[in-house]
C-alpha cells in the first residue's frame, strides 16, 4: 500500500509488533530466567535442538542476548508476550538475512506452560510479516524435525510450504531422523499479494 501521509505511516507502525494474541518487545533481563528454563527442559529441547544436553544458565542467557541485540540489519530477535497481560510466553528470531538473496531463517520458542494457546501460530505469523514488510525479505525458511508434527502444522497453517527433506539429518534416541525444510515467499504472503 502506498502511503498518502503521516497517518498511514503511523498506522503501520502501530501494528508492526502486535498480532492477535502476542506482542513483540525487546528482550529484558527479567525474561532470561524463563527463557533459560524453557530452553533447558529436555522434553522440549529435543524438539528444537540438535543435541540435548545440560548447559549452564549463563551461556544460554548470553545466546538469547545475542539473538536479541537487533543491531545487525539481517538479524532480529524479540521477546514474545501475551498481548493483553504482557506475560512472557516465548522468544522469536529471524537470522542470517543478507543481500542480494534477502532470505532468513526463522526460529520460535514458546514456553512449555504456554503451548497450545495460539501463541506460536501468532508469533510465526507476526514475525513472518515483519520479515517481509519491514526487513524486505523475499524468503523465510525454517528447519523442523520431521517428528515434530505440532510445529509442522503451525507453520503450514500460517502459510509455510514443505519444500524438501534433509534425510536422516538429526540424531536422537539412537536413531537418525529426517528434517523438513519449510518456507514462505514474500510474493505468496497474504499481506504482500
Amino acid at each position: 500500500m502506498t502511503w498518502t501521509g503521516t497517518a498511514d505511516a503511523q498506522r503501520y507502525g502501530s501494528t508492526l509488533f502486535e498480532g492477535e494474541r502476542v506482542r513483540f518487545r525487546a528482550l529484558e533481563d527479567v525474561d532470561l530466567p524463563d527463557l533459560v528454563r524453557w530452553w533447558r527442559e529436555p522434553e522440549w529441547a529435543v524438539l528444537q535442538q540438535m543435541i540435548v544436553r545440560p548447559r549452564p544458565a549463563e551461556p544460554v542467557a548470553e545466546m538469547f542476548r545475542n539473538w536479541s541485540t537487533n543491531e545487525r540489519s539481517g538479524d532480529v530477535g524479540f521477546s514474545v508476550v501475551d498481548r493483553v497481560s504482557g506475560q512472557l510466553v516465548g522468544h522469536a528470531t529471524l537470522f542470517g538475512a543478507t543481500l542480494p538473496v534477502r532470505a532468513a531463517t526463522l526460529a520460535v520458542m514458546v514456553g512449555s506452560e504456554h503451548v497450545d494457546r495460539g501463541y506460536g501460530t501468532d508469533a510465526v505469523r507476526l514475525l513472518t510479516e515483519y520479515g517481509f514488510r519491514e526487513m524486505g525479505l523475499n524468503r523465510i525458511e525454517i528447519q523442523v524435525h520431521a517428528f515434530n508434527e505440532r510445529a509442522r502444522a503451525v507453520y503450514g497453517k500460517v502459510g509455510y510450504r514443505e519444500e524438501g527433506v534433509r534425510r536422516e539429518a538429526t540424531f536422537h534416541d539412537g536413531h537418525f531422523h529426517d528434517e523438513v525444510i519449510m518456507s514462505a515467499l514474500a510474493r505468496d504472503w497474504p499481506t504482500n499479494s
